[in-house]
């Protein structure tokens, strides 16, 4: 049994008390004296390319040495992500995943499935993806499902076969995120009503980015998320989305809103030239950007993103939840994300100033 004294921030309130785990936590009690830091639920991570010289694409060892880059910054559940590319890359990579949930990742977060982005995406709003975009035929669909190990894919409704395509991820119980669109409010709407009716749960992917603003007789697929039952990432590292425009989100969607940090390579290294699914891109200033200028992922950690949300003015009980409880409840990983009984050893603790000193995945310290 392991206990960790300090002010836990438990789904209600923040309280002094002791959390007593082994790999699952077995009681959060008061205590009247504790040290001044912070015990919160481990950070869960549905959108990332990559870190520490790493990426999805590159494989199996790619995948542990990203995994343990953002252990260390607090994320104890990931889903690797792969980028638009030939199919028969994505699939390699897809292959790869699959062998990493079947044996996990020393020293590392928890690694429940992957997050397919792209090939699935538009044409016309690639952003950072390379341009390999194709249809989510039938066929295509069966495929990647047979891996067994996809647990998000973001599509973008519009395209050809979407329809049939989000009967087949939503029946295989794939969270369906839109994303990489050009559609319209209306078509939007459509496809989340088709999710929620077919008994699948939407999403929306990197809100904001990479699909058509809301202006006043155009209210886009960003209006569809926060008008609907639907879930969406963000990237909060205040280069991708402004403060104002987080706490506006926030407000509308609440335990809805999503932080995912859609980290590339370059994450953690010094800055300079790096790689993103084949292409140059530039990193400077904390931006990731393409030749033309385009945001090309971002070298964001959760453990920034969840001090972005406190700069911006979020309560500490509200940020937590966006890096642990929201995500958890969004790609229905029902044993983790708050500090209670029962519940995954997963947690991270943070000194004073909100800086990574402990992180413990399923009650094993991560060095």
């Amino acid at each position: 049994m392991t206990d960790l004294d300090g002010h836990l921030v438990l789904p209600d309130r923040i309280m002094p008390g002791r959390l007593s785990f082994s790999d699952r936590i077995h009681a959060a009690e008061p205590r009247s004296a504790v040290p001044e830091r912070y015990i919160l639920p481990g950070f869960i991570d549905g959108h990332v390319h990559g870190g520490n010289g790493a990426d999805t694409m590159d494989g199996v060892q790619a995948i542990h040495t990203l995994s343990r880059f953002h252990a260390r910054h607090g994320t104890t559940t990931l889903l690797p992500t792969t980028i638009t590319r030939p199919w028969a890359d994505v699939m390699e990579a897809l292959h790869a995943v699959a062998e990493v949930v079947r044996t996990q990742v020393p020293e590392g977060p928890m690694i429940p499935g992957a997050h397919l982005e792209g090939p699935f995406v538009s044409p016309h709003k690639l952003g950072a993806q390379p341009p390999f975009a194709i249809p989510p035929t039938a066929d295509r669909v069966a495929e990647a499902l047979e891996t067994g190990c996809v647990r998000v894919v973001t599509l973008a409704p519009e395209l050809p076969h979407a329809q049939t395509a989000i009967k087949q991820f939503a029946e295989a119980g794939v969270r369906i995120s839109l994303g990489h669109t050009v559609a319209d409010y209306d078509t939007s709407y459509a496809a989340i009503c088709q999710i929620c009716a077919v008994g699948g749960v939407a999403g929306g992917t990197h809100l904001f980015n990479a699909m058509p603003p809301i202006t006043g007789r155009n209210p886009g697929p960003v209006t569809a998320l926060m008008c609907s039952d639907a879930y969406a990432e963000m990237i909060f590292d205040t280069h991708h989305v402004h403060p104002a425009t987080f706490r506006l989100a926030h407000r509308m969607m609440g335990g809805r809103l999503v932080f995912v940090t859609d980290a590339m390579r370059a994450t953690g290294l010094p800055e300079g030239l790096s790689q993103l699914g084949g292409q140059d891109v530039m990193v400077k200033d904390g931006t990731a950007r393409l030749p033309d200028g385009t945001l090309a992922g971002s070298v964001l950690t959760l453990d920034q993103a969840l001090r972005n949300a406190l700069n911006a003015g979020t309560p500490l009980l509200e940020a937590a939840a966006l890096l642990s409880t929201n995500p958890a409840r969004y790609l229905g990983l029902t044993d983790r994300g708050t500090l209670e009984a029962g519940k995954r050893a997963d947690c991270v603790v943070l000194d004073s100033a909100f800086m990574v000193q402990e992180v413990w995945v399923g009650g094993t310290r991560i060095h």
